[in-house]
């Protein structure tokens, strides 16, 4: 069954902020305050803030975002790069098939945008996903700390084809 895109609707958005993570993913919860969620809800579905849900049938899978949503405090984000964030519904994460959810939200980024490149920014040690994105042609830009202090976050960027994209290894 193919991946199906759409722009984000409450329903997927009330789904998605239930999502949990194990550690050490679990910073990638959206919705930590009960109080808060109303505001996160309206916030995704908000079409100027770029998400869409990923659907297999009925199912939300994964979601994806693009532009100032996918970027991470404290980061350098100047150019002309499109930013990318991915989520993937917890139970389908460590599976080994978080490339066929890379491919497919690069495929629908550069279909419905029309970037010259991508950037993605991961935590460091999420090694799984670094891992990913390399593989789908990423790579390493720029390190940096994020707003808590502690977390380091790399920024990767890949060009689309026939473009260049700036590259230095930090």
């Amino acid at each position: 069954m193919e991946l199906v895109f759409a722009p984000m609707d409450r329903e997927a958005a009330l789904d998605i902020l239930t999502w949990r993570y194990p550690p050490p993913y679990d910073v990638y919860g959206l919705d930590v305050d009960p109080a808060q969620r109303e505001g996160n809800v309206t916030y995704m579905v908000d079409p100027a803030k770029r998400f869409y849900a990923m659907r297999r049938g009925e199912l939300v899978v994964a979601f994806c975002s693009f532009g100032a949503d996918a970027q991470v405090p404290g980061g350098e984000y100047g150019g002309e790069s499109l930013d990318i964030g991915l989520g993937l519904r917890p139970e389908l994460t460590g599976q080994g098939h978080g490339h066929i959810y890379v491919s497919a939200v690069v495929d629908f980024a550069c279909e419905a945008f029309g970037p010259r490149s991508l950037r993605v920014t991961v935590a460091e040690n999420n090694r799984r996903a670094f891992r990913v994105w390399r593989n789908a042609g990423f790579e390493p830009f720029a390190r940096f700390a994020g707003p808590d202090g502690k977390t380091v976050y790399l920024t990767m960027v890949r060009a689309v084809a026939g473009e260049t994209a700036h590259s230095a290894v930090p």
